[in-house]
Protein backbone atom coordinates (compact mmCIF):
# COMPACT_ATOMS: atom_id res chain seq x y z
CA UNK A 1 0.00 0.00 0.00
CA UNK A 2 1.41 3.83 -1.13
CA UNK A 3 -0.20 7.17 -0.09
CA UNK A 4 0.21 9.28 -2.64
CA UNK A 5 0.89 13.42 -2.69
CA UNK A 6 -1.21 14.28 -5.81
CA UNK A 7 0.42 17.87 -7.07
CA UNK A 8 -1.78 19.32 -9.34
CA UNK A 9 -5.68 19.44 -9.00
CA UNK A 10 -6.80 19.52 -12.32
CA UNK A 11 -7.77 17.78 -14.99
CA UNK A 12 -5.08 15.27 -15.11
CA UNK A 13 -5.38 15.11 -11.33
CA UNK A 14 -8.51 14.14 -11.73
CA UNK A 15 -7.32 11.63 -13.72
CA UNK A 16 -4.94 9.96 -12.15
CA UNK A 17 -7.02 10.19 -8.57
CA UNK A 18 -10.11 8.64 -10.38
CA UNK A 19 -7.75 5.56 -10.99
CA UNK A 20 -5.94 5.56 -7.71
CA UNK A 21 -8.89 5.29 -5.71
CA UNK A 22 -10.86 2.93 -8.55
CA UNK A 23 -11.66 -0.85 -7.90
CA UNK A 24 -11.49 -0.33 -4.22
CA UNK A 25 -7.62 -0.22 -5.15
CA UNK A 26 -5.80 0.12 -1.80
CA UNK A 27 -3.61 2.87 -2.42
CA UNK A 28 -5.11 6.22 -1.63
CA UNK A 29 -3.94 9.99 -1.67
CA UNK A 30 -3.69 11.56 1.17
CA UNK A 31 -2.97 15.20 0.13
CA UNK A 32 -3.70 17.34 -2.51
CA UNK A 33 -1.28 20.48 -3.34
CA UNK A 34 -2.89 23.34 -5.49
CA UNK A 35 -1.76 26.25 -6.28
CA UNK A 36 -5.59 27.43 -5.41
CA UNK A 37 -6.78 27.14 -2.05
CA UNK A 38 -10.10 26.80 -2.89
CA UNK A 39 -10.10 24.39 -5.92
CA UNK A 40 -8.14 22.13 -3.53
CA UNK A 41 -10.47 21.86 -0.97
CA UNK A 42 -12.94 20.90 -3.38
CA UNK A 43 -10.94 18.26 -5.21
CA UNK A 44 -9.80 17.01 -2.14
CA UNK A 45 -13.86 16.76 -0.98
CA UNK A 46 -14.47 15.36 -4.35
CA UNK A 47 -12.22 12.82 -3.99
CA UNK A 48 -11.98 11.94 -0.03
CA UNK A 49 -8.91 13.23 0.68
CA UNK A 50 -8.31 14.24 4.19
CA UNK A 51 -5.29 16.95 3.94
CA UNK A 52 -4.53 20.05 1.25
CA UNK A 53 -2.35 22.69 0.93
CA UNK A 54 -0.86 25.38 -1.34
CA UNK A 55 2.17 24.42 -0.52
CA UNK A 56 4.29 21.86 -2.55
CA UNK A 57 6.56 21.57 -0.05
CA UNK A 58 4.35 20.47 2.79
CA UNK A 59 2.96 18.06 0.51
CA UNK A 60 5.77 16.14 -0.72
CA UNK A 61 7.29 15.97 2.84
CA UNK A 62 4.14 15.58 4.60
CA UNK A 63 4.96 11.96 6.74
CA UNK A 64 1.84 9.96 5.74
CA UNK A 65 3.50 10.48 2.14
CA UNK A 66 5.47 7.65 0.25
CA UNK A 67 4.92 8.41 -3.55
CA UNK A 68 5.08 12.04 -5.39
CA UNK A 69 2.19 12.54 -8.08
CA UNK A 70 3.02 15.25 -10.28
CA UNK A 71 0.29 16.50 -12.61
CA UNK A 72 1.41 19.76 -12.82
CA UNK A 73 2.05 22.30 -15.56
CA UNK A 74 5.20 21.85 -17.35
CA UNK A 75 7.15 24.67 -16.08
CA UNK A 76 6.50 23.57 -12.38
CA UNK A 77 8.00 19.93 -13.15
CA UNK A 78 11.59 20.13 -12.44
CA UNK A 79 10.74 22.21 -9.08
CA UNK A 80 8.53 19.23 -8.05
CA UNK A 81 11.05 16.72 -8.77
CA UNK A 82 13.57 17.99 -6.78
CA UNK A 83 12.07 18.19 -3.56
CA UNK A 84 10.65 14.76 -4.21
CA UNK A 85 14.49 13.96 -5.06
CA UNK A 86 15.68 15.50 -2.08
CA UNK A 87 13.02 13.65 0.69
CA UNK A 88 14.10 10.37 -1.11
CA UNK A 89 10.42 9.47 -2.06
CA UNK A 90 9.81 7.84 -5.19
CA UNK A 91 8.41 10.10 -8.08
CA UNK A 92 5.64 10.04 -10.92
CA UNK A 93 5.87 12.61 -13.31
CA UNK A 94 3.28 13.22 -16.39
CA UNK A 95 4.29 13.86 -19.34
CA UNK A 96 6.23 15.76 -21.09
CA UNK A 97 8.55 15.15 -18.37
CA UNK A 98 10.74 18.38 -19.23
CA UNK A 99 10.18 21.53 -21.40
CA UNK A 100 13.36 20.05 -23.19
CA UNK A 101 15.95 17.59 -22.74
CA UNK A 102 18.18 19.92 -20.91
CA UNK A 103 15.48 19.81 -17.85
CA UNK A 104 14.59 16.09 -18.68
CA UNK A 105 18.14 15.55 -17.89
CA UNK A 106 18.05 17.70 -14.58
CA UNK A 107 15.10 15.68 -13.52
CA UNK A 108 16.64 12.10 -14.55
CA UNK A 109 20.25 12.76 -12.80
CA UNK A 110 18.18 13.84 -9.70
CA UNK A 111 16.05 11.05 -9.13
CA UNK A 112 19.02 8.41 -9.90
CA UNK A 113 21.24 10.31 -7.23
CA UNK A 114 18.64 9.92 -4.82
CA UNK A 115 18.09 6.35 -5.60
CA UNK A 116 14.75 6.53 -5.73
CA UNK A 117 11.75 4.58 -8.10
CA UNK A 118 10.68 7.30 -10.39
CA UNK A 119 7.61 6.69 -13.22
CA UNK A 120 6.81 8.88 -16.16
CA UNK A 121 3.50 8.29 -17.02
CA UNK A 122 3.38 7.78 -20.16
CA UNK A 123 -0.32 6.62 -20.25
CA UNK A 124 -0.99 5.99 -23.95
CA UNK A 125 1.66 3.03 -24.18
CA UNK A 126 -0.19 1.35 -21.22
CA UNK A 127 -3.74 0.87 -22.76
CA UNK A 128 -5.29 -2.88 -23.15
CA UNK A 129 -5.21 -3.04 -27.05
CA UNK A 130 -1.31 -1.11 -26.95
CA UNK A 131 0.13 -3.54 -24.38
CA UNK A 132 -2.02 -7.08 -26.48
CA UNK A 133 -0.54 -5.77 -29.62
CA UNK A 134 3.39 -4.85 -28.14
CA UNK A 135 2.81 -8.11 -26.57
CA UNK A 136 2.13 -9.61 -30.47
CA UNK A 137 4.71 -7.78 -31.51
CA UNK A 138 7.42 -8.84 -28.87
CA UNK A 139 6.17 -12.51 -29.66
CA UNK A 140 7.44 -12.34 -33.06
CA UNK A 141 3.64 -12.63 -34.74
CA UNK A 142 4.20 -8.93 -37.36
CA UNK A 143 7.69 -10.50 -37.89
CA UNK A 144 10.36 -6.64 -37.62
CA UNK A 145 8.77 -3.77 -36.90
CA UNK A 146 9.48 -0.94 -40.07
CA UNK A 147 7.36 1.02 -39.57
CA UNK A 148 5.28 3.02 -36.61
CA UNK A 149 2.42 5.47 -37.10
CA UNK A 150 0.49 6.93 -34.00
CA UNK A 151 -1.94 9.70 -34.39
CA UNK A 152 -3.00 12.04 -31.70
CA UNK A 153 -5.46 14.76 -32.50
CA UNK A 154 -8.32 16.93 -30.89
CA UNK A 155 -9.46 20.29 -30.58
CA UNK A 156 -6.92 21.67 -27.95
CA UNK A 157 -6.09 20.97 -24.60
CA UNK A 158 -8.55 22.73 -21.55
CA UNK A 159 -6.29 24.86 -19.47
CA UNK A 160 -4.78 28.23 -20.59
CA UNK A 161 -0.88 27.10 -19.75
CA UNK A 162 -0.83 24.89 -22.09
CA UNK A 163 -1.47 27.42 -24.84
CA UNK A 164 1.44 29.54 -23.11
CA UNK A 165 4.48 28.98 -24.48
CA UNK A 166 6.90 30.21 -21.73
CA UNK A 167 4.93 27.91 -19.00
CA UNK A 168 4.27 24.86 -21.27
CA UNK A 169 7.57 25.25 -23.23
CA UNK A 170 5.90 24.17 -27.02
CA UNK A 171 2.59 23.57 -28.34
CA UNK A 172 1.32 20.65 -29.63
CA UNK A 173 4.46 18.77 -30.48
CA UNK A 174 5.54 18.86 -27.31
CA UNK A 175 2.02 18.38 -25.66
CA UNK A 176 1.17 15.21 -27.77
CA UNK A 177 4.42 14.41 -30.60
CA UNK A 178 5.58 13.13 -26.37
CA UNK A 179 3.23 10.50 -26.79
CA UNK A 180 3.34 9.23 -30.35
CA UNK A 181 6.92 9.14 -29.72
CA UNK A 182 7.15 6.62 -27.34
CA UNK A 183 4.36 4.70 -28.53
CA UNK A 184 6.86 4.17 -31.31
CA UNK A 185 9.67 3.69 -29.76
CA UNK A 186 8.06 0.75 -27.63
CA UNK A 187 6.99 -0.93 -31.14
CA UNK A 188 10.14 -0.73 -32.83
CA UNK A 189 12.16 -1.53 -29.68
CA UNK A 190 13.23 0.91 -27.40
CA UNK A 191 16.84 -0.69 -26.99
CA UNK A 192 17.13 1.00 -30.59
CA UNK A 193 18.63 4.05 -31.38
CA UNK A 194 16.83 6.90 -32.62
CA UNK A 195 19.50 8.72 -35.01
CA UNK A 196 17.48 11.95 -36.68
CA UNK A 197 14.47 13.18 -37.37
CA UNK A 198 12.42 15.17 -40.07
CA UNK A 199 9.72 17.36 -38.93
CA UNK A 200 6.61 19.78 -39.60
CA UNK A 201 5.77 21.98 -37.33
CA UNK A 202 3.14 24.98 -37.79
CA UNK A 203 0.45 27.53 -36.36
CA UNK A 204 -2.33 27.40 -38.46
CA UNK A 205 -5.36 27.74 -36.80
CA UNK A 206 -5.22 29.02 -33.12
CA UNK A 207 -4.00 32.34 -32.42
CA UNK A 208 -1.07 31.28 -30.25
CA UNK A 209 2.99 31.71 -30.43
CA UNK A 210 3.32 27.75 -29.98
CA UNK A 211 3.04 25.24 -33.10
CA UNK A 212 -1.00 23.78 -33.53
CA UNK A 213 -0.28 21.26 -35.97
CA UNK A 214 3.16 18.77 -36.49
CA UNK A 215 4.18 16.08 -38.55
CA UNK A 216 6.98 14.36 -38.01
CA UNK A 217 9.29 11.21 -38.81
CA UNK A 218 12.13 9.92 -36.40
CA UNK A 219 14.38 7.42 -37.97
CA UNK A 220 16.16 4.42 -36.21
CA UNK A 221 19.65 2.66 -35.97
CA UNK A 222 18.23 -0.25 -37.64
CA UNK A 223 16.36 1.64 -40.30
CA UNK A 224 12.57 1.64 -38.60
CA UNK A 225 10.48 5.07 -39.10
CA UNK A 226 8.44 5.97 -35.94
CA UNK A 227 6.13 9.05 -37.76
CA UNK A 228 3.65 10.89 -35.53
CA UNK A 229 0.88 12.92 -36.61
CA UNK A 230 -0.23 15.70 -33.78
CA UNK A 231 -2.94 18.15 -33.77
CA UNK A 232 -4.65 20.80 -31.59
CA UNK A 233 -7.17 22.08 -34.34
CA UNK A 234 -8.89 18.83 -34.96
CA UNK A 235 -12.62 18.38 -35.01
CA UNK A 236 -14.87 15.97 -33.63
CA UNK A 237 -13.55 14.74 -30.22
CA UNK A 238 -10.11 13.30 -29.48
CA UNK A 239 -8.91 10.68 -32.25
CA UNK A 240 -6.14 8.38 -31.03
CA UNK A 241 -4.78 5.54 -33.87
CA UNK A 242 -1.98 3.69 -34.05
CA UNK A 243 -0.22 1.42 -37.25
CA UNK A 244 2.49 -1.10 -36.98
CA UNK A 245 4.04 -2.21 -40.21
CA UNK A 246 5.75 -5.25 -40.02
CA UNK A 247 8.03 -7.60 -42.43
CA UNK A 248 5.24 -10.41 -41.36
CA UNK A 249 2.24 -8.86 -40.35
CA UNK A 250 0.49 -5.61 -39.78
CA UNK A 251 -1.54 -3.90 -36.80
CA UNK A 252 -4.04 -1.78 -36.58
CA UNK A 253 -5.02 0.22 -33.21
CA UNK A 254 -7.90 2.87 -32.65
CA UNK A 255 -8.28 3.50 -28.66
CA UNK A 256 -11.05 6.45 -28.47
CA UNK A 257 -13.06 7.20 -31.32
CA UNK A 258 -15.10 4.13 -33.37
CA UNK A 259 -13.88 1.70 -30.77
CA UNK A 260 -17.29 0.08 -31.61
CA UNK A 261 -19.75 2.22 -28.58
CA UNK A 262 -21.63 4.44 -30.67
CA UNK A 263 -25.09 6.51 -29.61
CA UNK A 264 -27.27 8.86 -31.55
CA UNK A 265 -29.20 11.61 -29.17
CA UNK A 266 -31.77 13.81 -30.19
CA UNK A 267 -31.87 15.54 -27.24
CA UNK A 268 -28.71 15.80 -25.67
CA UNK A 269 -27.80 14.42 -22.19
CA UNK A 270 -26.37 17.94 -20.53
CA UNK A 271 -22.94 16.32 -19.51
CA UNK A 272 -19.68 14.82 -19.82
CA UNK A 273 -19.54 12.38 -22.81
CA UNK A 274 -15.89 11.75 -23.63
CA UNK A 275 -12.68 13.53 -23.39
CA UNK A 276 -12.44 16.66 -26.26
CA UNK A 277 -16.07 15.49 -27.25
CA UNK A 278 -17.29 18.34 -28.81
CA UNK A 279 -21.05 18.08 -28.78
CA UNK A 280 -23.97 16.22 -26.85
CA UNK A 281 -26.26 15.47 -29.39
CA UNK A 282 -26.35 13.73 -32.73
CA UNK A 283 -23.71 10.45 -33.11
CA UNK A 284 -21.31 10.35 -30.28
CA UNK A 285 -18.31 8.08 -29.43
CA UNK A 286 -19.09 7.43 -25.44
CA UNK A 287 -16.06 5.72 -23.75
CA UNK A 288 -16.45 2.39 -21.46
CA UNK A 289 -14.02 3.59 -18.91
CA UNK A 290 -11.90 6.58 -19.46
CA UNK A 291 -9.22 5.46 -16.75
CA UNK A 292 -8.77 2.25 -18.50
CA UNK A 293 -9.12 2.88 -21.67
CA UNK A 294 -6.46 5.23 -21.65
CA UNK A 295 -3.88 3.74 -19.84
CA UNK A 296 -4.31 5.14 -16.31
CA UNK A 297 -5.15 1.93 -14.40
CA UNK A 298 -2.86 -0.80 -15.93
CA UNK A 299 0.42 2.41 -16.02
CA UNK A 300 -0.16 2.92 -12.00
CA UNK A 301 -0.70 -0.93 -11.41
CA UNK A 302 2.87 -1.09 -12.80
CA UNK A 303 4.25 1.93 -11.01
CA UNK A 304 3.03 0.89 -7.92
CA UNK A 305 4.57 -2.36 -8.57
CA UNK A 306 7.77 -1.02 -9.19
CA UNK A 307 7.42 1.37 -5.84
CA UNK A 308 6.46 -2.34 -3.56
CA UNK A 309 9.50 -4.39 -5.28
CA UNK A 310 11.77 -1.06 -5.07
CA UNK A 311 12.55 -1.82 -8.98
CA UNK A 312 11.81 0.51 -11.91
CA UNK A 313 8.62 0.40 -14.04
CA UNK A 314 8.17 -0.20 -17.51
CA UNK A 315 8.46 3.60 -18.09
CA UNK A 316 10.82 5.59 -16.57
CA UNK A 317 12.37 9.23 -16.39
CA UNK A 318 15.53 8.10 -19.13
CA UNK A 319 12.33 7.35 -21.31
CA UNK A 320 10.94 10.94 -20.92
CA UNK A 321 14.42 12.34 -21.22
CA UNK A 322 14.92 10.17 -24.28
CA UNK A 323 11.37 11.52 -25.78
CA UNK A 324 12.79 15.14 -25.26
CA UNK A 325 15.80 14.45 -27.31
CA UNK A 326 14.10 13.41 -29.68
CA UNK A 327 11.39 16.55 -29.61
CA UNK A 328 14.24 18.80 -29.17
CA UNK A 329 15.53 17.49 -32.91
CA UNK A 330 12.03 17.84 -33.85
CA UNK A 331 11.84 21.52 -33.20
CA UNK A 332 15.16 21.69 -35.06
CA UNK A 333 13.70 20.41 -37.78
CA UNK A 334 11.29 22.23 -38.16
CA UNK A 335 13.38 25.41 -38.09
CA UNK A 336 15.93 23.95 -40.45
CA UNK A 337 13.97 22.13 -43.01
CA UNK A 338 16.29 18.92 -42.76
CA UNK A 339 16.96 16.03 -41.56
CA UNK A 340 18.84 16.73 -37.90
CA UNK A 341 20.22 14.30 -35.84
CA UNK A 342 19.20 13.20 -32.48
CA UNK A 343 21.68 14.64 -29.82
CA UNK A 344 21.43 11.79 -26.88
CA UNK A 345 23.62 12.85 -24.19
CA UNK A 346 23.02 9.26 -22.06
CA UNK A 347 22.48 6.20 -24.37
CA UNK A 348 21.46 2.79 -22.68
CA UNK A 349 20.29 1.06 -25.54
CA UNK A 350 22.18 -1.36 -28.27
CA UNK A 351 25.63 -0.01 -28.93
CA UNK A 352 24.77 -1.01 -32.77
CA UNK A 353 21.89 -2.31 -34.16
CA UNK A 354 21.81 -4.05 -37.43
CA UNK A 355 19.68 -2.69 -39.87
CA UNK A 356 16.15 -4.88 -40.93
CA UNK A 357 16.98 -8.08 -42.75
CA UNK A 358 13.84 -10.05 -44.34
CA UNK A 359 15.76 -11.66 -47.28
CA UNK A 360 14.09 -14.65 -48.17
CA UNK A 361 15.68 -17.57 -50.43
CA UNK A 362 13.81 -19.25 -52.82
CA UNK A 363 16.45 -21.62 -54.04
CA UNK A 364 20.12 -20.82 -54.16
CA UNK A 365 20.16 -19.00 -57.21
CA UNK A 366 17.36 -16.48 -56.23
CA UNK A 367 15.96 -14.39 -53.63
CA UNK A 368 11.77 -14.13 -52.84
CA UNK A 369 10.62 -10.95 -53.77
CA UNK A 370 7.25 -11.75 -53.55
CA UNK A 371 4.55 -14.65 -53.79
CA UNK A 372 0.54 -13.84 -54.54
CA UNK A 373 -1.70 -16.41 -55.36
CA UNK A 374 -3.55 -14.53 -58.94
CA UNK A 375 -7.62 -14.96 -59.38
CA UNK A 376 -6.95 -18.35 -62.06
CA UNK A 377 -5.66 -20.00 -58.71
CA UNK A 378 -2.15 -20.12 -59.82
CA UNK A 379 0.67 -18.33 -57.17
CA UNK A 380 2.92 -16.10 -59.13
CA UNK A 381 6.40 -15.64 -57.84
CA UNK A 382 8.54 -12.51 -57.84
CA UNK A 383 12.34 -13.58 -58.01
CA UNK A 384 15.58 -12.03 -58.06
CA UNK A 385 19.08 -13.57 -59.29
CA UNK A 386 21.52 -13.64 -56.85
CA UNK A 387 24.17 -12.61 -59.00
CA UNK A 388 22.83 -10.86 -62.05
CA UNK A 389 20.07 -8.76 -59.81
CA UNK A 390 17.81 -9.35 -62.98
CA UNK A 391 14.08 -9.47 -61.68
CA UNK A 392 12.10 -12.52 -63.57
CA UNK A 393 8.18 -14.16 -62.53
CA UNK A 394 7.31 -17.60 -62.34
CA UNK A 395 4.07 -19.42 -62.24
CA UNK A 396 3.00 -22.46 -60.30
Amino acid sequence: MANVAMLGAGFIGDFYTFSIHGQRNRDRVKVIYSRDEKRGEAFAKKHGIPRWTTSMKDAVNDPDVDVVMIGLPNNLHLEAVKLAASAKKAVFCTKPLGRNAAEAKKMLDMVEKAGVTHGYMEDLVYTPKTLKALKSVETGAVGEVIWARSRETHPGPHSDWFWTKGISGGGVLLDMGCHCIEISRNYIGKDIRPVEVMCWADTLVKPIEAEDNALGWVKYENGAIGQFEVSWSFRGGMDLRDEVMGTEGTIWVNNFLRTGFEMFTAGGKKGYVAEKAETEKGWLFPVGDEVVELGYTDMLTDMFNAYDSKTQPKETFYDGYVVNEIMDACYRSAKSRRWEPVKLKVWRGKEKSEKINALKDYDKDHLLVKEERMPDGSVKLILKNKKTGVITQKRM
